[in-house]
């Protein structure tokens, strides 16, 4: 069965900061890129960072560039996202996705498998 378990979500400060995990099993984890979405309050779902496994080439919404850092961690299947300096409008359920290959994008529909999301709230 495949599974993204995205964790990590909570309340904080507007200025602080939170990692979010996400555990991965039951697929190839190897050969997948791995992608952070998030969903504002209202609001579309949209890309927020996207890491390939086979060099671990980053990629970053322009906007959040400098304050999120996305990782991952083949051995174990996890893949994270560290965010730094957050702000009131960071707040938004943030989901962890899985598109085969070496290609990622901002596009959800290039997503096989997806996680359930977990809740960011920030605090200003």
């Amino acid at each position: 069965e495949v599974q993204l378990q995205a964790s990590g979500g909570g309340l904080v400060q507007a200025g602080g900061s939170l990692r979010l995990s996400c555990a991965a099993s039951g697929f190839p984890f190897d050969d997948y890129v791995i992608a952070w979405f998030r969903q504002p309050p209202g609001k579309d779902r949209e890309g927020v960072a996207w890491i390939r496994s086979t060099d671990g080439s980053t990629y970053y919404r322009d906007s959040l560039k400098g304050r999120f850092t996305i990782s991952r961690d083949n051995a174990n299947n996890t893949v994270y996202l560290q965010m730094s300096s957050l702000k009131p409008e960071d707040a938004a359920v943030y989901y962890c996705a899985a598109a085969q290959g070496s290609s990622g994008s901002y596009y959800y529909k290039d997503y096989n498998y997806w996680g359930q999301g977990t809740l960011v709230t920030v605090s200003s």
